[in-house]
């Protein structure tokens, strides 16, 4: 049976009450959101330094693996380790730079980097994963870095009272000195 009221009404004013009742269910327009650029990297920590690296020069992290040592080499020079069939030499960063060995614990990794004809492991306190930051977190340089880091640190975020160091794995794989593994007898 159909409504005496509903048959009056007209075109037009069904098309008005439509138009009301979807107003009144509609959702707003989307939120602004402001866009910002950012920029991520791999992180990990060298004794009680933070630093990053791009994505694109760390190929793994890995656990800390059984290691074969190589005589004669520099004390910086962990050894060689068998990684899925593959041979890797494995440096500690921090013992390279600084001349102080890493000690290991179970946070330890090893971040394997390819460069050009080199791959190589390095040995860190700890790897922290992802990091992302904001342009405007970007700085020049970080004075309260050691002088012996400077020359791989080519730039740095600083978010609240935290800095990190962009490491630059290119400027070590292509060091002279970190090229010469062989101790001087």
């Amino acid at each position: 049976m159909m409504n005496p009221s509903a048959t009056s009404i007209t075109p037009y004013a069904l098309l008005k009450e439509i138009e009301q009742r979807s107003r009144g269910m509609a959702l707003g327009l989307p939120q602004q959101v402001e866009v910002r650029r950012t920029w991520s990297g791999i992180g990990f920590r060298i004794g009680e330094l933070l630093m990053v690296s791009s994505l694109g020069e760390i190929g793994e992290i890995l656990v800390y693996p059984s290691l074969t040592r190589v005589p004669q080499a520099k004390p910086w020079v962990k050894g060689i380790a068998n990684v899925r069939g593959n041979l890797l030499p494995v440096m500690d960063l921090r013992g390279f730079i600084e001349g102080i060995a890493t000690d290991l614990s179970r946070r330890s990794r090893v971040l394997m980097i390819h460069s050009d004809n080199l791959t190589v492991g390095l040995l860190v306190d700890e790897a922290m994963g992802m990091r992302h930051f904001f342009d405007e977190e970007r700085v020049g340089g970080l004075s309260s870095l050691p002088e012996a880091y400077r020359e791989f640190i080519s730039a740095g975020y600083k978010q609240g009272n935290t800095q990190w160091g962009v490491f630059n794995m290119t400027k070590l794989a292509t060091n002279k000195r970190f090229l010469e593994v062989a101790a001087r007898i």
